[in-house]
């Protein structure tokens, strides 16, 4: 793997910074992925990709964010951070384990995204790997990209 040079990832972080407020928010990461050709990223999983990675939780990913998440952290960090992400939007009241589709509704309303019980049956379903209608730890880590 090529290691990019400061500049490199200050001029990355300027493509995907729309706005020019210096971040990359979640829609920002939508856009620009789908115009790098890395085909339809939801706007639910660029919310996802942001919250493991904000290391100041605004919300937005920083250079510093940037720089972690195009160079890769530790695997140790990396798992750290999808865990706070995963708890995030997991049922701490039934299911402490899993993302329900109650849950990822909740958290998304929180988001100011309002979706019905189906979308969100239809959003964890596409990461379902072992069909029982929640997402895992490990099935929200492959959702994320991360292996």
């Amino acid at each position: 793997m090529v290691m990019m040079s400061m500049v490199e990832f200050e001029s990355a972080l300027k493509y995907f910074d729309e706005d020019g407020d210096g971040k990359i928010s979640p829609s920002e990461l939508k856009n620009r992925v789908a115009m790098l050709g890395g085909g339809e990223l939801l706007y639910e999983d660029a919310e996802l990709a942001v919250a493991a990675w904000d290391s100041d939780g605004d919300g937005f990913l920083s250079l510093d964010d940037f720089v972690e998440l195009m160079e890769g952290t530790g695997e140790e960090e990396k798992m750290k951070d999808l865990r706070e992400a995963f708890e995030m939007y997991n049922d701490v009241e039934e299911l402490s384990e899993f993302i329900t589709p109650r849950s990822l509704k909740r958290m998304l309303g929180k988001l100011g995204e309002s979706k019905s019980m189906d979308e969100c049956q239809v959003m964890i379903k596409h990461f379902d790997l072992n069909g029982d209608g929640l997402l895992s730890f490990q099935e929200f880590i492959i959702m994320m990209g991360v292996q």
